[in-house]
């Protein structure tokens, strides 16, 4: 198995100490390099502020965060930082730039990245996205999807190992959010990049490889995606392979007992 590079263990994170409860409590698990990790939960979990914490946006109360071997404190968040893209559910969080590609280069930019680089990696991200013909409007002046396109362009020309994606799609279509999801899948295997996902889209969620499960600030299940959609008091709708497995099952069809990916699903549909 590959290196370790995101270690959490025994974080907890509480808003308001006079509150009782934790918002994250004794939360640990380990991601290793190029793996695709989902974070599922319901509103409250804790999915968001996990994101923010690992990338020191937020301080435990207790606990620690390792990111590829870095301790996360004061004066080591800025170097982790450099190794993190993190696209946010809000893109408007994230605009800096007063041009699409103005912004798409700000964080090459704040690396010192040569400009015939940074022009490529720009025209790359908004040529990946569907944005390169908007590269000269006001982010302003862009709708929701799009700019939620240019926040994730921005992201992917940083070329960090590490990607966060919390409920970054949420804004786009079902086809420009799959064909998004499937370039980062692909990015995955060839370049070993490390993903998080924190999404309420339990397709979206089928692209990782291990899914962990929050619950009120704990993890309360973790697993394959075959071994968390198998769970019948999961408090979400599976993806959609699963639903048309159990309704097939349902009908007295004959179906495989376990989990299908979409593609196994086409590949026992057509045999």
């Amino acid at each position: 198995m590959s290196r370790p590079i995101i270690e959490v263990k025994d974080l907890t994170f509480r808003y308001d100490l006079r509150e009782e409860n934790d918002t994250l409590s004794s939360l640990s698990f380990t991601i290793h390099e190029g793996e695709w990790i989902a974070v599922i939960g319901k509103n409250g979990a804790g999915k968001s502020t996990l994101a923010k914490l690992l990338v020191g946006l937020l301080q435990p109360q207790s606990g620690k965060i390792h990111i590829d071997g870095l301790e996360l404190n004061d004066s080591t968040k800025w170097e982790i930082r450099k190794k993190i893209g993190i696209v946010f559910q809000n893109p408007d969080n994230q605009f800096i730039g007063t041009t699409v590609q103005d912004d798409v280069a700000f964080s090459l930019e704040n690396e010192n990245i040569p400009y015939r680089e940074m022009k490529e990696r720009v025209d790359w991200a908004l040529k990946l996205v569907g944005m390169e013909e908007f590269r000269e409007v006001d982010p302003s002046r862009l709708s929701g999807g799009q700019k939620q396109r240019v926040s994730i362009a921005g992201v992917l020309a940083k070329k960090a190992p590490i990607l966060i994606l919390d409920e970054a799609f949420v804004m786009l279509d079902p086809k420009s959010r799959n064909e998004l999801l499937a370039f980062i899948q692909q990015l995955k295997r060839k370049e070993g990049l490390t993903v998080l996902s924190i999404t309420h889209d339990m397709n979206e969620a089928a692209f990782s490889d291990r899914i962990l499960y929050l619950k009120n600030g704990k993890l309360a299940n973790s697993g394959t995606p075959e071994e968390i959609f198998g769970l019948e008091d999961l408090p979400f709708h599976p993806p959609f392979s699963e639903q048309l497995r159990r309704l097939l099952k349902e009908l007295g069809r004959k179906v495989p007992e376990q989990y299908m990916s979409e593609e196994e699903m086409v590949d026992w549909i057509c045999k």
